[in-house]
């Protein structure tokens, strides 16, 4: 049994304790949160768990075997590497951290320490990405052409992070774990209309040595939510509704077909296929709780996460070089990898 020690209980940290009180193999030993009626509230709910509002509690309890820090991305680092030094396999909200300097230092003390560091890109685990990845590695696309996305909603406004952070960041794992390869550069632009707060709208483009484009379109700014993906392919093309209850994914076979023969030149040189669309069996299993599972899989049987701490790094970056670009209104940035 995995004893979990969670840090934060503020917007997402109630999802992380129901969460691991329902995982096989897991149990959640204690809560630490600054705020005594959040505390109270756990207590409730969940008389057998420790809370305290010291997380150092959490971390000098030698029967606390993981921590999972729900806290603002400003905290991460610190109390991250604190987790890792007190030899605390780490479970880390996205995005990972503020700057890919301490991304790359969390990355290192976990690989010297040999603990599990998984970073919480959630969309990872459900069924609607699974299934898109299944597609695409299975080359029923063919070459992939473009990603399009659209994640806008009215709010929540984050104090201490763009909307770059809080919602591409959703978009930037989503194509690390479907294509494979890295973004060679990014464009982004963006603005924040309440002076003095981050930007709470911004278009990012990103561009990949293969040909394929991706775009994202996020913002808390618009007056309906919306959770949509589009992928073209050479063969067949994808859209992705989150919002939708069922049929979240439906394959069109659908394209253009572009023809150099001689014979055909004073014809049209494209031609338009289109046969029939599908919508995927998806697994239907809540993402977090396949996530806990697989956290304490890898902690049991000493596996690499799926989202671990080097695509946790990947992301921002990206999110960095977004960020530069945005704020030079738009100017493209280059891409240099360094690994962890």
């Amino acid at each position: 049994m995995i004893n979990i020690g969670i840090i934060g209980y503020g917007y997402w940290g109630p999802n992380l304790v129901r969460n691991f009180a329902e995982t096989r193999g897991a149990t959640v030993a204690a809560v630490a949160d600054l705020d005594t009626e959040k505390l109270a509230i756990v207590n409730r709910r969940f008389p057998a768990v420790k809370t305290t509002t010291d997380y150092r509690e959490l971390l000098a309890d030698p029967a606390i075997d993981a921590i999972a820090i729900a806290t603002p991305v400003s905290t991460h680092f610190e109390l991250g590497l604190a987790a890792l030094r007190a030899g605390k396999h780490l479970w880390l909200e996205k995005p990972m951290t503020e700057t890919s300097q301490q991304a790359r230092q969390l990355v290192d003390e976990a690989e010297k320490r040999q603990l599990v560091l998984i970073v919480d890109h959630t969309f990872i685990y459900t069924g609607a990405v699974a299934k898109m990845a299944e597609i695409i590695q299975a080359s029923e696309l063919g070459r992939i052409y473009y990603y399009d996305s659209i994640r806008v909603n009215l709010g929540l406004f984050q104090r201490d992070v763009s909307v770059i952070s809080d919602l591409a960041v959703h978009d930037f794992s989503i194509l690390d774990h479907l294509l494979d390869e890295h973004p060679v550069a990014v464009s982004a632009s963006g603005t924040n209309h309440f002076p003095g707060t981050p930007e709470n709208l911004a278009y990012v483009t990103l561009f990949y040595e293969s040909g394929t484009i991706a775009h994202a379109n996020v913002s808390w700014l618009a007056p309906v939510k919306v959770r949509q993906i589009l992928i073209g392919g050479s063969k067949k093309m994808i859209t992705y509704d989150d919002l939708e209850p069922s049929e979240k994914i439906k394959v069109y076979d659908k394209g253009v077909d572009f023809t150099d023969d001689p014979q055909k030149i004073h014809e049209m040189r494209v031609g338009y296929r289109t046969g029939d669309m599908w919508a995927p069996r998806l697994a239907v299993s809540e993402a977090l709780g396949v996530e806990g599972l697989h956290f304490i899989d890898c902690i049991e049987n000493r596996k690499v996460p799926k989202t671990d701490g080097q695509l946790g790094l990947r992301v921002v970056e990206l999110i960095e070089a977004a960020s530069k670009s945005m704020r030079a209104k738009g100017e493209t940035v280059y891409i240099t990898r360094q690994l962890a």
